[in-house]
């Protein structure tokens, strides 16, 4: 059976989960791409690397996708985990009759301004939002009945990139004049500020039966950025916070595959702030998968083979894990930081893994960019899982040369 997978930059979720699963599963792998290069020089020295072919594609193209594919070996499966591609996978597959998202959900999902437009008509939840078309003048918000702060985001962006929070009419022109000129021919969204904390939802569906795998409450740098500094695994969430979450997919229309979704709760009120339609990323996917004892990236693939998922996932219910981000405050040159490493002390499991090697020299993004490693922790007591960290962390150190 051949997967079809679409891709841009190679990613750990790809690397280390989907590719991984799809040889233990016994699939040849075409991975589509703009950039083949980057994806031959991370698989060649991988087992799995004879089963995976990489063609060059402008995969942003749904019709450059279905050419590709239709002029080459037949597809049984059409998958990405990108942000930027679920909505050429899902038109993709749907054109080939294979299972897979509706394309609509897709987008709506990427698209931040849609995605809150189909909510409030659906009755499921109402946000202020405005959308600033590319290449708009920002003094025309100045209009509008802006609710202070309140948050500017691209329209379409992802990982908090751009994603800041505003007190006032001058500071929202400013910040949507400064995301215009880094990023020209975006579209921006303005939407009021839900207070709150940072939780997700990670989901597991295959059109007719959905798994609540679990989530996280994120921890988030101080305002006005929001960069995702640690995870700590939450097993359940109360019921009328995940009921009130998964009726806002169900409005969307989110609920094949895997999903994740990030919401605030406040007051009982959970809110969506944004969903993901693909598996969570930066290494909490590796860990989620640890963390349940799942064959996790399996399910996901299988589900786009048209397989159903099973009534009981079998999920290992006693694990407690937490994620830490160390993220640069300056810019400048790595001389110093840890290296790779595998731990357990204590009970708890540790990986650390640096995402930026020492002597690169990188600006500062104020997003998760700014990363310079992740440390992941399993045990089975949240209160062992912490200090085990805290006291890992403690004894490193990251140096920065201006």
């Amino acid at each position: 059976m051949r997967l079809y997978l679409l891709a841009l930059v190679p990613t750990d979720s790809v690397t280390e989960g989907f590719l991984p699963a799809a040889a233990r599963l016994g699939l040849d792998v075409t991975l589509l791409t703009d950039r083949p290069e980057l994806h031959q020089r991370a698989y060649q020295d991988l087992e799995f690397a004879s089963r995976v072919e990489v063609l060059e594609c402008d995969v942003r193209d749904f019709r450059a996708v279905i050419t590709r594919i239709g002029t080459h070996h037949r597809p049984d499966a059409v998958f990405t985990n990108s942000d930027h591609l679920q909505t050429q996978a899902a038109l993709a597959a749907d054109y080939f009759g294979l299972p897979g998202k509706d394309w609509r959900a897709a987008l709506r999902a990427k698209d931040k301004a849609a995605m809150r437009r189909h909510l409030a008509a659906s009755g499921a939840d109402t946000v202020w939002s405005a959308e600033l078309p590319a290449e708009a003048d920002p003094a025309g918000l100045a209009s509008l009945d802006v609710p202070y702060p309140c948050v500017v985001k691209p329209r379409e962006g992802v990982a908090s990139e751009d994603v800041v929070l505003v007190d006032g009419p001058a500071e929202l022109a400013l910040r949507c004049k400064e995301i215009q000129g880094r990023r020209p021919g975006a579209a921006l969204v303005v939407e009021e500020y839900l207070p709150g904390e940072l939780y997700t939802l990670e989901t597991l569906g295959d059109g007719t039966r959905r798994h609540v795998l679990g989530g996280f409450h994120t921890g988030v740098s101080a305002p006005p950025v929001f960069i995702e500094e640690r995870l700590t695994f939450v097993p359940s969430h109360p019921a009328p916070v995940v009921e009130q979450v998964l009726a806002q997919l169900d409005a969307l229309g989110v609920g094949f595959g895997v999903c994740h979704t990030e919401f605030v709760v406040h007051e009982g009120r959970a809110r969506i702030i944004e969903v993901n339609y693909r598996a969570i990323g930066d290494q909490c996917d590796l860990l989620l998968a640890q963390l349940l004892d799942l064959p996790l990236f399996e399910h996901i693939l299988r589900t786009h083979l048209g397989e159903p998922l099973p009534a009981d996932l079998g999920a290992r219910g006693d694990g407690r894990a937490r994620l830490e981000y160390p993220y640069a405050s300056e810019a400048g040159t790595l001389t110093a930081a840890p290296e790779a490493q595998d731990l357990d002390v204590d009970g708890v499991r540790m990986t650390y893994r640096p995402l930026r090697a020492v002597g690169e020299r990188h600006a500062l993004y104020g997003t998760n960019r700014d990363y310079l490693g992740v440390l992941r922790a399993i045990g089975t007591d949240q209160g062992a899982v912490d200090r085990v960290v805290a006291e890992f962390l403690a004894r490193q150190r990251w140096v920065i040369t201006p």
